[in-house]
């Protein structure tokens, strides 16, 4: 069956010609095991460089568009990785390091006027990932084709307003589409795109489970698992994002 999901049909696409033996070459198949490590080590990284951008990054005339860049290079990497089916460690690894630089110093500024929000998030996160996983387990939710078109449009729905708005503000300095609220007031649009987000985000798990199991299942080698640790770490960046959005809204 065919997915609306670009990274899933490309790993199609790639089962079929390793299958085949045009790829494979005796390669070891990937493992649950292999995703588990990668991923747990491009969290470990992800949070290392976040702890020590928020130790040592200072404010500066230069850090909003430094920061705003590396978002921009962020999102690049996201799109070239997904929809080329990337395996190779090394943009992957370079992403984990621009998130956690980007993490490190946005999470400060949220803990600076929202006490304890981080740890709140940071719970959140792991909480949903948690209960998608179960749901995911116990079959209650499946990666159907209907489902991919749903959580991919509003993704990338939600990063292309992303990037508008990040544009917008570097060029004159305000949102295109008012859906982030830096003040004390916070308007039914922004709750509403923070609230659309985060579902989103919950059910981008459920297509990244298919896409470990898809793998294990069709035995494709070993370096598939970088991938697969990509999507689960890509989630939960996007999901800790929307989170800390929102909890700073329900604190105000």
């Amino acid at each position: 069956m065919r997915s609306e999901n670009p990274v899933l049909n490309r790993l199609d696409q790639t089962s079929r010609r390793e299958i085949r033996g045009v790829a494979v070459g005796g390669a070891e198949a990937v493992s649950v095991d292999d995703v588990v490590v990668r991923t747990v080590g491009l969290l470990l990284l992800t949070g290392a460089t976040a702890a020590v951008a928020w130790v040592t990054v200072r404010q500066a005339v230069w850090l909003p568009a430094a920061l705003a860049g590396a978002a921009l290079a962020s999102i690049a990497l996201v799109l070239v990785i997904s929809l080329r089916g990337i395996t190779s460690p090394v943009p992957i690894v370079g992403y984990a390091l621009l998130q956690g630089l980007l993490l490190g110093v946005a999470s400060r500024a949220f803990e600076l006027v929202y006490p304890g929000i981080v740890g709140q998030a940071v719970v959140g996160t792991f909480g949903v990932f948690l209960g998608m996983a179960l749901l995911y387990r116990a079959r209650l939710v499946r990666a159907t084709p209907r489902l991919a078109r749903l959580v991919v449009g509003a993704l990338l729905g939600i990063v292309a307003i992303s990037v508008v708005n990040l544009v917008s503000w570097l060029v004159a300095g305000r949102q295109a589409v008012p859906v982030w609220s830096l003040t004390g007031e916070v308007g039914w649009l922004a709750w509403a795109f923070s609230v659309v987000a985060i579902i989103a985000g919950a059910f981008s798990f459920i297509l990244d489970f298919d896409l470990v199991e898809r793998a294990i299942r069709d035995r494709l080698p070993r370096r598939y698992a970088w991938l697969c640790a990509f999507g689960l770490l890509v989630g939960l960046v996007f999901l800790y994002w929307q989170l800390l959005r929102l909890l700073s809204y329900l604190r105000r």
